[in-house]
């Protein structure tokens, strides 16, 4: 019923624009330091890992490939997902969990506005647009780690780093990828605003709204995950 509502909203006319904005700055904006680090040190960690193994078979040029394929296409959309869900998920379903326990929800609906247009689709939305783009900003900054590692024990140049890298990553690497950030993105959205929507009354509600939308979010980016994988296994290979 909550999903029917937010469609249904989705197309009325009057869509809170101004809010939508905001929620885009929120998400996307607040959260941009802590994707960019996280990135960046996954690229760092990844090459350190891995470098003593390759080096150990003389495959040390494998290097870029291999950072740039295991980010795109897996360990950087969840790992980001889930920091999402943990900072964005908790914070809308606190956000709208305390609108309720206040009745200003419910003063929406008295005042003639619409608490579902406002709150929870720009919500959503804002979550779908941003988290991708999290996403390639974390797999940017990924392989620039990947590049620093490579450079502390070794010296590769950062034209023939990042031409390997890039040339690595095809099609069937970056649309797979790019479509499960969207469901990851609508699924922490949903989650958060669905569990502060439906908070109960009571002042501890807000605490476990927050609580319940992370768990629930980041259980949600593991099933969609696997069934992502899955699908794109059978289709593309």
């Amino acid at each position: 019923m909550f999903l029917g509502g937010f469609f249904r909203n989705l197309f009325k006319p009057g869509f809170e624009w101004s809010e939508f904005i905001r929620q885009c700055y929120q998400i996307g904006y607040k959260s941009f330091q802590l994707v960019g680090i996280t990135g960046l040190i996954l690229g760092l960690v990844m090459t350190l890992q891995s470098l003593p193994t390759l080096k150990s078979f003389g495959a040390e040029s494998f290097v870029p490939s291999m950072v740039a394929i295991s980010i795109v296409r897996e360990i950087g959309p969840v790992i980001i997902a889930l920091i999402c869900a943990g900072k964005v998920a908790s914070g809308i379903g606190a956000e709208l969990g305390s609108m309720n326990v206040t009745e200003q929800i419910d003063a929406m609906e008295v005042s003639g506005a619409n608490p579902t247009q406002f709150l929870v689709v720009t919500r959503i939305l804002a979550c779908t647009i941003m988290v991708p783009l999290l996403t390639i900003l974390s797999d940017a900054l990924s392989l620039v780690g990947g590049f620093i590692a490579s450079n502390i024990g070794g010296n590769v140049s950062a034209l023939l780093y990042f031409n390997k890298a890039l040339a690595s990553l095809g099609f069937t690497d970056i649309f797979p990828a790019t479509i499960k950030t969207v469901l990851f993105g609508f699924a922490i959205g949903f989650i958060g605003c669905y569990k502060g929507y439906n908070s109960n009354r009571g002042t501890e509600s807000v605490g476990i709204a927050a609580n319940s939308a992370v768990v629930s979010a980041s259980l949600w980016i593991i099933v969609i995950d696997a069934v992502a994988v899955e699908l794109t296994s059978l289709i593309v290979y």
